[in-house]
């Protein structure tokens, strides 16, 4: 693995990046929840190792926990989201980060299912003509962009230098209530 993969500024190949578990850091959850009124049931549809879910948990939410793969931490199901046909019983929105080379599709058909949802994401997800249906008209409600970049989110497994992400990222809100344009804030996981 060369230096520019390990800084962010190459690409990793699908073999190497495996179920794309890059797990988000603690400040990012808690920077969201500093900004948005957020449901007190909520399922987590990539879980992970239970990143997010720690940090909703610490703050009083119930969080229906799921993922393709057991990672090891206490899933409630393990199972291909893009499967499902339904929202687990009292869930009122879905937030994850969800595994980026299928980003489109966890967006879409989270909306489907979900009146809420909320996903961490780089913000060039955003710039896309081909993502127009799930990013136009369909409730995109906010983004709430980092004005200082995340510390880095390492590939699980990832045993090369630790760096600082080189990319940007953002929690984009879809609220199917929402009507308008969309609004882009800035943020800071900072205190």
């Amino acid at each position: 693995m060369s230096l520019d993969h390990a800084c962010g500024n190459g690409r990793h190949t699908l073999a190497e990046r495996g179920l794309d578990l890059y797990e988000t850091p603690n400040v990012g959850t808690e920077s969201l929840l500093r900004v948005e009124q957020i449901p007190r049931t909520l399922w987590e549809i990539a879980a992970g190792k239970g990143a997010i879910v720690n940090v909703l948990r610490d703050h009083g939410h119930t969080v229906i926990c799921n993922d393709i793969f057991d990672y090891g931490f206490p899933l409630d199901t393990v199972s291909d989201f893009l499967t499902t046909t339904a929202m687990p019983p009292g869930c009122e929105g879905i937030l994850t980060n969800p595994p980026f080379r299928d980003i489109e599709k966890f967006v879409a058909h989270a909306l489907k299912l979900s009146p809420l949802v909320i996903m961490l994401a780089r913000l060039a997800f955003y710039e896309s003509a081909r993502r127009t249906p799930i990013l136009e008209g369909c409730g995109l409600a906010r983004i709430h962009c980092f004005r200082k970049r995340l510390p880095m989110l390492h590939r699980d497994g990832w045993e090369g230098r630790k760096a600082n992400s080189g990319m940007a990222f953002g929690w984009f809100v879809w609220d199917r209530s929402h009507t308008g344009p969309t609004t882009i804030d800035r943020i800071s996981w900072e205190r």
